[in-house]
C-alpha cells in the first residue's frame, strides 16, 4: 500500500478496527474512509453497493464484525451468524465488483475444532467438531474464509484472511453480559477493590489454556500482511504462549490490586479446553509480536479506568 492510497477500514469504532486506524496513521496513511454504522450499515446490501460504488476503495480491512462471549454466543444465535454472513457477504462482493486492489478478512482462531492438536496448525480447519458454546460465531468466519478463497479462485481477487488468537486492548468490550474472558475479568476485579469485596468469582474450573495477544500488535501484524502475504488461504497470528485462566486471574489481580481470593464457579462452562495457535508462518515472514501480556494488560487497564473516569 502507498501511503496515498484509499483505505476503507470496515468497523473502525471496535476494538480492531480503532487499532488499525491507530497503526495506519502512525505509518502515514492518512486517506482513510471511515462510517459508523449510523452512516453505513453494513448488513444492507443496497447500502454496501452504494458506498463502493462511490467510495471505490483501494484497500480494504474488514473488521467488522458482531462479536462476543460465551453467554453472548449461547443467547444470540441468530444475530451471531446472520449479521456476521451478512457483513462479510456484503463487503467482499462488493469490494471485487468495484475494483478493490487488496481485502484482509479478519477471521478468529474460534474457527478451529474444538479439540484440534495444539499448537493448531491453519490445517486443522475443518477437521473436527467446533466448540458449541460459539459456534454461530465460528460458522460465519469459516464461511468468510472459503469466501475469499472463492474469490480468488474464481475471479483472481486478492483476498487474504488472518486468524488472531485471544484478542485484548483499549476500545475492548468489558460489558459482563457480552464480553469476552479478559476483559470481563478485568472488570470485576476492579469493581471488587473499588467495593472492598473480598471475592471475586471467576467462571468455570480455572484450567482452560488461553494465549492473549494485544490488538495493537495484531494491527502491527495486519498490515504486515498486506505489504507481504498475497496467496491464497489463511495465516494465524498469536502470541506464541499460553496461560490457564486461574493464571490470568492472578495476573489481572496483581495489576489492579485485589488481594481477595479468587473463586472458580465449576458450574459454568469452561469453554474450548485449550486454545494455543501454531503462529510459525507469522514469524517465518519475518514478524513477532512486542507486548508482553502483563505490559499490555497494564496499558488495557489504564484505558479501562480513564474511561471510567469520564464516565464513558
Amino acid at each position: 500500500m502507498k501511503r496515498e492510497s484509499s483505505i476503507f477500514v470496515a468497523g473502525h469504532r471496535g476494538m480492531v478496527g480503532s487499532a488499525l486506524v491507530r497503526a495506519l496513521h502512525a505509518g502515514g496513511f492518512e486517506n482513510l474512509i471511515l462510517r459508523d454504522r449510523s452512516e453505513l450499515d453494513l448488513t444492507r446490501q443496497a447500502d454496501v453497493e452504494r458506498f463502493f460504488a462511490t467510495a471505490r476503495p483501494e484497500y480494504v480491512l474488514l473488521a467488522a464484525a458482531k462479536v462476543g462471549g460465551i453467554l453472548a454466543n449461547d443467547s444470540l444465535p441468530v444475530q451471531f451468524i446472520y449479521d456476521n454472513l451478512a457483513i462479510q457477504t456484503n463487503v467482499i462482493d462488493a469490494a471485487h465488483r468495484n475494483g478493490t486492489r487488496k481485502l484482509l478478512f479478519l477471521g478468529s482462531s474460534c474457527v478451529y475444532p474444538r479439540l484440534a492438536p495444539q499448537p493448531i496448525t491453519e490445517a486443522s480447519l475443518l477437521t473436527g467438531p467446533l466448540e458449541p458454546t460459539n459456534e454461530w460465531y465460528a460458522l460465519a468466519k469459516i464461511a468468510g474464509i472459503k469466501m475469499c478463497e472463492a474469490y480468488r479462485r474464481q475471479y483472481g481477487f486478492n483476498a487474504i484472511s488472518v486468524m488472531p488468537t485471544n484478542l485484548y486492548g483499549p476500545e475492548d468490550n468489558f460489558d459482563l453480559t457480552s464480553s469476552h474472558v479478559l476483559p470481563a475479568l478485568l472488570r470485576k476485579f476492579h469493581e471488587a477493590v473499588e467495593r472492598g469485596s473480598p471475592t471475586v468469582e471467576v467462571w468455570g474450573s480455572g484450567a482452560p489454556r488461553r494465549e492473549f495477544l494485544h490488538v495493537d500488535d495484531l494491527a502491527a501484524a495486519c498490515l504486515f500482511l498486506m505489504e507481504r502475504l498475497d496467496e491464497a488461504g489463511w495465516i494465524n497470528v498469536g502470541a506464541g504462549t499460553e496461560l490457564t485462566i486461574a493464571e490470568l486471574a492472578r495476573t489481572l489481580a496483581r495489576v489492579t490490586g485485589f488481594r481477595g481470593e479468587i473463586r472458580f464457579d465449576t458450574s459454568k462452562p469452561d469453554g474450548t479446553p485449550r486454545k494455543l495457535l501454531d503462529s510459525s508462518r507469522m514469524r517465518a515472514l519475518g514478524w513477532a509480536p512486542s507486548i508482553s501480556l502483563e505490559d499490555g494488560v497494564r496499558s488495557t487497564y489504564d484505558w479501562y479506568r480513564s474511561r471510567r473516569r469520564a464516565g464513558a
